[in-house]
């Protein structure tokens, strides 16, 4: 999708998801980074892509799960961002080559480092792929932590709630960088990184939304052995 036609849809999707829900920004970003940008975003609802891509002042292209392509509305919203779809569980190198052309061509990158919605609204453990791109691209991270649409859904499950619309929160933190590393990253270091990275977007959530990454010392240290295992 061309910027022209992302920048069009941008105020139409900002005016539909105001019929769902009430979403309030906090924190909210004046400028972006001009150096390649990763976003990532704990993942509770289909509705994150859009609110993210309407609360970020950037042209944002989604690395969404592959199931997506399979539905029609689900695959028209992902197109409408200028996103790509990826394989989970593998190593899908034609997704990671077209993360590296958005970012080349200015876009910023958005990720759902957890790799798929929680269910239970817990932060989950996060994937390898957030940090393995942001370092191979010198790429700033820009963390955003989401509350509250997990109730959009809820709404249209509970029929006498219909009419109501749910408060969100968007929550956007601080661009930062990886420390660099020479070479290709071994996995211990990915996994430092990606710890770094979740505990960062850890901060943006409620206590009640952190999962397992509450402020626990303990799991801290049983998530990074975890992930370098």
């Amino acid at each position: 999708m061309s910027p022209t036609i992302y920048g069009a849809c941008k105020p139409v999707v900002a005016a539909a998801l105001r019929l769902l829900c009430r979403y309030k920004v906090e924190n909210k970003i004046g400028a972006m980074p001009e150096e390649p940008v990763v976003v990532v975003a704990n993942h509770l609802s289909w509705i994150d892509i859009p609110l993210v891509g309407v609360c970020i002042p950037r042209r944002i292209a989604f690395m969404a799960k592959k199931e997506y392509a399979k539905s029609r509305f689900h695959g028209v919203l992902v197109r409408m961002f200028g996103s790509f779809t990826v394989e989970r569980g593998t190593v899908d190198r034609t997704a990671l080559s077209l993360a590296d052309e958005a970012l080349r061509k200015g876009c910023a990158l958005g990720m759902f480092p957890e790799g798929t919605r929680s269910t239970t609204l817990q932060l989950k453990r996060g994937g390898l792929g957030a940090a393995f791109i942001a370092l191979r691209n010198d790429a700033f991270i820009l963390p955003v932590g989401i509350a509250g649409t997990e109730k959009v859904r809820q709404r249209y499950e509970n029929k006498a709630r219909f009419l109501q619309r749910p408060e969100v929160i968007v929550n956007i933190g601080q661009p930062f960088k990886l420390p660099r590393v020479e070479g290709n990253p071994t996995r211990a270091q990915l996994a430092s990184s990606t710890e770094t990275i979740m505990r960062r977007l850890a901060q943006l959530l409620p206590e009640s939304y952190r999962g397992v990454y509450r402020d626990d010392a303990n799991t801290f240290s049983e998530t990074l052995q975890d992930n370098a295992d």
